[in-house]
């Protein structure tokens, strides 16, 4: 295994240095090196597993620990994993040869509609190798910084991983971040340069063996109790929960009675298998394997992700679990009926169990009613949660306008001894205090990462500069790439910032991000009001800088997006009893003169009086319905003044 040691500024430069010696001294480029024709052509036929064979259920114990790899695929997105993984499915037989095989264990409608993993997904592999058969587990990870809790996850499972680096683009941002992951958790890693051959399968066979040889057999014992984590989980309406789990001790089958660490319920295990990539029951599983188990769980709030799963009466340490998900975007999901209340709760439990970096808390609204705020690991992550609860639950939603988690510090001895504390967390902006109960705000930040080719330096640190951000390195990783690394406020970078950036750079930035706590800030609530009413999901908060720009820009796009009235619709943004900015939708209008044909001026006049006598009425009377999609619109196609 190739290390490096620490963690600096350098890491860009350290990882380029690392992967070009590994294929100085030929470790393992499997798509760069010459090729012995397809795998289909030159493996022999005994490295399938018999296809005939995963009809009947499998015999697990013929893989001992040391014949079992639990291997991931990490890379930035689109790089290829999702492309290596069908071949690798295919060499292996777990799959047939088609020309139809493309993101197989995409499994999700939203995940084929854009092309990207958003979840990960399990695999058992059966290759044989030099006269042994050996099981080799895999996990295959989102690429986008929105889902790195599902890459964090799945390493847990796993003794190494595959780094996978385009061979047109090279190593972006997210190959450092998820190199870093990898490195901290002590894997094994393999390097693997990826779109030359991938789609054709060539020399895809020596990675399997690199697998084999480089990556160590799990550190697991069948002798000793069962003890088992939970990485990952599903709902299914039928058999309930369906855990995935990674075995670290002892055993589990059909008939055992197994513990929840979590809970302490007791529940008799139904079906035991391997994903290959569909469910394959086997009669056990053993410690080191990865796969599902279903123990009756009906309700969702029993699978909780990061649990140890133990034998009954036999009692155990449970396993560390997981770090929880620090969310960066928070939202209002609201049903657009009330009466629909339960069966979108029903959807969110079941899709946060499949989900479990998605925070949830209750809200209500005078406008909306009950609903949820929900907290995301960014935007695409929440527009993926929105796309699924529609695609998968059918669950129609209204969501509000995405915000960041502020803080306050109370200036009075009476509100800190009601919000009893002198600090406050502020997710609903709705519920931001007036800055005469506060001594000051404090927003959120982040250290941001862009690797970039050189010839577009120059326009991204000027939109760094625009987005109020603070340049804190700039280095070159070689000839024609640099690495920069600015401080943002979350804030100005969670709606649109990485679409501006791809279109300055033409589609080569990369960007990747990491907490950094807060910092003080002048913020200031702005409301959006349509004919002097609040509009409550567009309420925002934004820095006082740049109060008149962005307010400017949403009535602006807000006034695209409305479909007019038999009114007029005046569309304003204030910061507290003060207009900063106005549009107006102009109403559709009756030519009430079209049968006039000359005559006295006042018989006109009188017809147009009348006429705005109605409008003005009806504008009183009139309600102005804003379209659902319009709340992430207005703000996703901001352009930066």
């Amino acid at each position: 295994m190739w290390t490096l040691a620490g963690q600096g500024w350098w890491r860009g430069r350290a990882l380029a240095a690392w992967v070009t010696e590994a294929a100085r001294k030929g470790l393992l480029w499997p798509h760069l090196a010459p090729a012995r024709g397809t795998a289909a052509e030159s493996r022999p036929p005994d490295r399938r597993y018999s296809s005939a064979n995963r009809k009947e259920k499998i015999d697990m114990s013929c893989f001992p620990v040391e014949n079992t790899r639990n291997f991931s695929i990490i890379a930035h997105v689109d790089h290829g994993k999702s492309t290596l993984a069908d071949r690798l499915l295919e060499l292996t037989g777990a799959i047939d040869k088609t020309e139809n095989n493309k993101q197989v264990l995409d499994k999700l409608q939203v995940e084929r509609e854009r092309g990207i993993t958003v979840k990960a997904q399990t695999a058992s592999l059966f290759y044989n190798y030099e006269g042994k058969q050996y099981l080799l587990n895999l996990i295959d990870t989102p690429g986008h910084v929105d889902f790195s809790y599902e890459v964090s996850r799945s390493l847990s499972a796993c003794q190494g991983v595959l780094l996978v680096v385009d061979a047109n683009e090279g190593i972006q941002a997210q190959t450092v971040a998820n190199f870093f992951l990898a490195f901290e958790a002590q894997l094994s890693i393999i390097p693997v340069i990826n779109k030359i051959s991938a789609k054709l399968g060539t020399n895809v066979e020596s990675v399997l063996d690199a697998v084999i040889k480089r990556i160590p057999s799990p550190k697991a014992h069948c002798r000793n109790p069962l003890r088992a984590l939970v990485f990952d989980s599903t709902f299914d309406q039928y058999r309930g929960v369906i855990a995935n789990v990674a075995l670290f001790d002892g055993m589990v089958s059909k008939g055992d009675k197994i513990v929840s660490a979590h809970t302490q319920k007791t529940y008799e295990v139904n079906e035991v298998g391997v994903l290959n990539p569909n469910e394959q029951p086997t009669h056990k599983l053993y410690a080191g394997q990865v796969g599902y188990l279903i123990a009756g769980m009906k309700d969702v709030t029993e699978a909780q992700i990061g649990d140890t799963l133990y034998l009954h009466k036999q009692p155990v340490e449970p396993l560390p679990g997981f770090k929880s998900a620090k969310p960066m975007v928070f939202a209002g999901v609201f049903p657009i009926d009330q009466s629909e209340y339960n069966n979108l709760k029903s959807a969110i439990e079941k899709l946060t169990l499949n989900d479990s970096s998605v925070m949830v808390h209750r809200d209500s609204s005078l406008a909306l009613g009950a609903g949820w705020r929900l907290g995301f690991l960014g935007l695409l992550h929440m527009e993926v949660f929105n796309q699924r609860l529609e695609q998968e639950y059918n669950a129609s939603v209204i969501l509000t306008t995405p915000t960041v988690p502020y803080k306050a510090v109370l200036s009075s001895a009476k509100l800190i001894k009601e919000y009893r504390e002198k600090e406050i967390t502020i997710i609903n902006p709705a519920q931001f205090p007036d800055k005469s109960k506060v001594t000051e705000y404090l927003e959120p930040v982040v250290l941001g990462t862009i690797i970039t080719p050189d010839e577009y330096t120059g326009k991204i640190m000027m939109l760094c500069q625009a987005r109020r951000a603070v340049q804190k390195n700039m280095m070159y990783i070689d000839q024609n790439r640099v690495m920069l690394k600015y401080l943002f406020p979350l804030n100005e970078i969670v709606v649109d910032f990485y679409d501006s950036l791809k279109s300055l750079s033409s589609g080569y930035a990369s960007f990747d991000y990491e907490d950094a706590g807060y910092q003080t800030a002048e913020l200031v609530k702005m409301d959006i009001l349509l004919n002097g009413n609040t509009v409550e999901e567009l309420v925002t908060v934004v820095h006082k800088d740049k109060a008149y720009s962005v307010g400017k820009t949403i009535c602006e796009r807000l006034k695209d997006s409305l479909p007019r009235q038999l009114f007029e619709i005046a569309i304003q943004a204030a910061l507290g009893s003060k207009i900063i900015a106005r549009e107006t939708v102009k109403a559709y209008r009756k030519n009430v003169l079209a049968k006039c044909y000359g005559g006295d001026i006042t018989r006109k006049m009188k017809l147009l009086k009348r006429q705005a006598e109605g409008k003005k009425k009806l504008r009183k009377v009139g309600n102005v319905e804003v379209p659902k999609d319009a709340f992430i619109k207005v703000l996703k196609t901001q352009s930066d003044k």
